[in-house]
């Protein structure tokens, strides 16, 4: 009962009555509807924030891969240090995946967890800069490992507060608005980073690691402005709070770790395509801009072009197969589509001259379609009670793999080159070929039900809804 009036109050948005706000002689009168926390048009100023929330992390994570080139230079780097910036990022998240929802249920709540969550962000950004401005390359890593503590766990705040705010139909449309705005906040990195560091070079008169540090610091009022939309948030979910009287936000994750002895073959099999698709994408991603300049000759600008061609499709292509995926169902045909497609691309870019163009197009396509196809079918394996675990354990994975393969990668580059490096991706790609393969069989065996039609999914969840009545 206290659900269905929650969400009448946060949902209804026919409602023509607002809610009531009592003046100094407590006479009732009606409240503005951009005031008033139960209709649309406040919803959607709280949406703002909410999309902007992530922001910064986002557009600060890729800085090194949008400077890569500088970066190298200004900080008299070899690819292998410069990767352990990215690996830096991944390792406090290896735990942060286990704990981050607890933090945020359990000690902080959710305003708090996620103003202290953005300051760590803040906090990261800037010492990362002053790393690079006082020539300390263990400064820098040092703030990619704070920045990292806040990043991910900030994920996991945006998605509480749009749970919270947006349950029921319109979860999925704000979900898909988020993750546009964080590829937009990458794509702006790719694009921008390098044009700042032009016109501080120009007004400073040389290049260096001050020039650099300076650069990055700018960088960081991404950063701050996302701060300040949690500190904005987390007053309109206050005040929400007391004008409705609902409860403040939880994660809703429970993590038992004990729950990882029962995990099935399809689970780790699921595991296992994450991790070796995702370290062919974003190590890939952070070492591309020299890659294109050396193979294909383009300019810095042609190259943060291309480089940031995944990002760009991404934002508008995600809630778009994500609808696609969600209406036609067959999840494992969609992955094993990704995943071959992503291997072709990989494979124009290592052994032909085409325009790379047309290979990161497909790359972004390919990206876009697994992560809408992948991450759902964890919740047709796994009892909704070990959920939470069960998403925890692949984050963390995949972290500790993206950590590992990051720092393998730039020791590669380093020795064998960029054709040795491209080989070695198609490899992991082939590997989580090999894996989906497997979970296509196994899943036949078992049934069938990750490859079922989206039709045939809602009859099989009617009839166990039926049966459990």
């Amino acid at each position: 009962m206290a659900e269905r009036e929650e969400r009448r109050n946060l949902l209804d948005e026919d409602n023509s009555l607002s809610s009531p706000v009592r003046d100094d002689s407590g006479t009732a009168r009606p409240m503005a509807a951009i005031c008033d926390p139960s209709r649309i048009h406040h919803r959607i100023v709280v949406l703002t924030f909410m999309c902007f929330l992530g922001f910064g992390s986002y557009f600060c994570y890729d800085n090194p891969a949008a400077l890569q080139t500088q970066v190298l230079q200004d900080m008299n780097l070899n690819t292998s240090k410069f990767m352990q910036l990215y690996a830096w990022y991944s390792w406090p998240n290896v735990v942060l995946c286990f704990l981050g929802g607890f933090l945020l249920d359990r000690v902080f709540g959710i305003r708090l967890g996620t103003v202290i969550f953005s300051l760590f962000v803040c906090f990261g950004q800037v010492i990362f800069a002053a790393g690079a401005f006082f020539n300390a390359f263990w400064l820098m890593a040092l703030g990619r490992f704070v920045f990292g503590i806040g990043g991910e766990s900030l994920a996991v705040a945006q998605n509480t507060y749009a749970v919270n705010w947006f349950k029921g139909k319109e979860v999925n449309l704000v979900f898909g608005l988020q993750l546009s705005m964080a590829r937009l906040g990458s794509t702006v990195n790719m694009n921008i980073m390098g044009w700042v560091y032009g016109r501080i070079r120009d007004l400073m008169g040389h290049t260096g690691h001050t020039t650099l540090g300076v650069t990055l610091l700018i960088a960081s009022s991404t950063c701050i402005f996302s701060l300040l939309c949690a500190l904005v948030l987390g007053y309109l979910d206050k005040r929400a709070e007391r004008i409705l009287n609902k409860e403040q936000g939880k994660t809703g994750e429970v993590i038992k770790l004990t729950d990882v002895k029962d995990f099935s073959l399809s689970l780790w099999l699921i595991f296992i395509i994450c991790v070796a698709y995702y370290v062919a994408i974003f190590p890939f991603i952070g070492l591309g801009q020299v890659f294109f300049i050396e193979k294909f000759n383009f300019s810095p600008t042609q190259a943060r072009a291309v480089n940031s061609i995944v990002y760009i499709i991404s934002a508008p292509a995600s809630p778009v197969l994500g609808f696609l995926v969600d209406k036609t169902g067959r999840n494992l045909i969609w992955v094993l589509c990704a995943v071959v497609t992503t291997l072709a691309s990989h494979m124009m870019l290592a052994f032909t001259f085409w325009n790379p163009w047309i290979a990161m197009c497909l790359l972004g396509v390919s990206y876009s379609l697994l992560a809408c196809a992948l991450w759902p079918m964890v919740a047709f394996v796994v009892p909704e009670h070990q959920l939470g675990t069960a998403y925890g354990f692949m984050q963390s994975i995949q972290n500790l793999g993206l950590a590992l393969i990051s720092m393998a990668a730039g020791a590669i580059l380093d020795n064998r080159g960029y054709l040795f490096l491209e080989v070695f991706f198609c490899a992991c790609i082939c590997l989580a070929l090999i894996a989906i393969v497997m979970l296509y069989f196994v899943n036949y065996l078992r049934g069938g039900e990750l490859n079922l039609s989206a039709t045939a999914r809602a009859k099989l969840q009617k009839s166990s809804s039926s049966d459990s009545e």
